[in-house]
């Protein structure tokens, strides 16, 4: 494995204080978090080794290790630990999945990885999870020891997952959870492609209910901050469960308007009635004619937002975007590189999600 040769960025300092470059293992390197994981990495000249079942077909791949197969395969786990100080597990299957492939990465794939880092008493073991442990909310802020209630097989998984992780931690393992809030930045597609759609198109945006609901996002790049912050801090303070999300953010309808804005077409985000478009987004996800699943369609009209305290008070976790300015840098980039963005559709967050019936919206609003 190679690091960033030239003009990178310091290291960041470790628990001692002093800089010192790590090896880190990046489960589902090739993906939108992990591709932003590795150039920040490679940045601060830590060195990476990219696991994933997907080819690492990025400028950066020269510098990095690949190694290509599923994190189930236990006959790859001696080479994916090799000379490994710490892991960062963002494989995950994504929500539009297949139920039993959800589980069975998410679930049983977690604690493959955990056992085999346990087995090679790797340092440390960072499991990126989901503010969709807390399911449809009842109050706000959330805190990391609310009660966690996973709306659907991905969501459920990801409450599964961190008992695994639970689990290890008593076994003596560091393992710090990050929960972020839905993330955007360079590379991100998925559900977020139909907001940029329709804004670089030039129509109006719908959002359930009057879009008035305090609405928090995160940038990519903060998260990674906070990846970095929990990689390097004492073992005994990190070893806990932390929300990650912007620290300035307001109204979903103040979030997507600034994207429209940022367009100059003068469209706007309309309301549209929230239980009538809940039931139908119901029906249409029922028969697989949608790209929203539950727990977006059931929380896109409600306040979402987490407290971001511990973080703060632990990992020295600082956010520098705010939801606008999230949004509208990955707007940027997808103007950028719109046509070069794959028509394929899939269920990851690099690729447009399958609209459906919702491929037709736009033309009405």
């Amino acid at each position: 494995m190679t690091g960033r040769e030239g003009s990178a960025a310091p290291p960041d300092p470790d628990v001692t204080g002093q800089a010192e470059s790590k090896r880190f293992l990046v489960t589902g390197g090739a993906g939108f978090m992990g591709i932003n994981l590795v150039r920040h990495l490679l940045d601060r000249g830590h060195s990476v080794r990219s696991y994933d079942t997907a080819p690492f077909a990025y400028p950066e791949a020269a510098r990095i290790d690949e190694l290509r197969g599923d994190i189930r395969d236990a006959s790859l786990h001696d080479r994916a630990f090799a000379d490994i100080d710490i892991v960062v597990h963002c494989a995950a299957a994504l929500p539009l999945a297949d139920p039993t492939e959800i589980h069975s990465t998410n679930v049983d794939g977690t604690r493959m990885m955990l056992e085999a880092a346990r087995q090679r008493g790797t340092g440390r073991f960072i499991h990126i999870s989901s503010t969709a442990v807390y399911g449809i909310p009842d109050h706000h802020p959330l805190l990391e020891d609310d009660p966690l209630t996973g709306v659907g097989p991905y969501g459920t998984s990801k409450v599964e997952a961190e008992a695994v992780c639970a689990e290890y931690r008593d076994m003596g393992l560091v393992v710090p959870v990050l929960r972020p809030k839905s993330f955007v930045g360079p590379e991100r597609l998925g559900a977020f492609e139909l907001l940029y759609d329709f804004a670089a198109t030039g129509h109006n945006f719908p959002v359930l209910g009057k879009g008035n609901n305090r609405y928090q996002l995160l940038d990519v790049e903060d998260l990674c901050d906070a990846v970095t912050a929990s990689a390097f801090a004492d073992p005994a303070r990190a070893n806990s469960v932390f929300n990650i999300g912007a620290e300035r953010f307001g109204s979903l309808r103040q979030s997507f308007q600034a994207v429209l804005d940022r367009a100059g077409f003068g469209k706007r985000v309309i309301a549209l009635p929230e239980a009538p478009a809940i039931w139908a987004l119901r029906a249409l996800e029922a028969a697989h004619l949608s790209p929203l699943y539950k727990w977006i369609y059931e929380t896109a009209g409600t306040d979402s937002y987490v407290g971001i305290d511990r973080a703060r008070e632990v990992l020295g976790y600082a956010p520098r975007y705010s939801n606008e300015e999230a949004l509208i840098r990955n707007f940027e980039w997808y103007l950028e590189n719109r046509a070069r963005i794959s028509t394929e559709t899939g269920v990851t967050h690099r690729v447009p999600w399958k609209r459906g019936a919702l491929a037709v919206a736009r033309w009405f609003i």
